[in-house]
C-alpha cells in the first residue's frame, strides 16, 4: 500500500492547483494516492472533472475550514 502523496496548493489560482496535481501524477505510480490541498473554490469542480476525463479514479472531496482536500488516486 503506498502513502498519499500530498500536494500543498493552497493559495494558489485556477488553474494552479490542477496544474500541480498533473505534474504529480505524471509522476506517481499506478495505485499511488494523492492528496491536493486548495483554497481555490474551483477545484472542487475543475479536479474531479479532470479525474474523469483522464481516467483515474476520484476517492473524495471534503472542505476542512477554508481548504478543499481532494484525494485521487492513479488508475493507469
Amino acid at each position: 500500500m503506498s502513502d498519499t502523496k500530498v500536494i500543498d496548493a493552497c493559495n494558489t489560482f485556477c488553474p494552479g492547483p490542477l496544474m500541480e496535481l498533473i505534474t504529480y501524477m505524471k509522476q506517481a505510480e499506478v495505485g499511488d494516492t494523492l492528496e491536493l490541498l486548495s483554497t481555490d473554490q474551483g477545484s472542487a469542480s475543475d479536479v474531479p472533472e479532470w479525474v474523469e476525463k483522464v481516467g483515474h479514479e476520484m476517492i473524495g472531496s471534503e472542505k476542512v475550514g477554508e481548504v478543499w482536500h481532494i484525494k485521487v488516486r492513479k488508475a493507469k
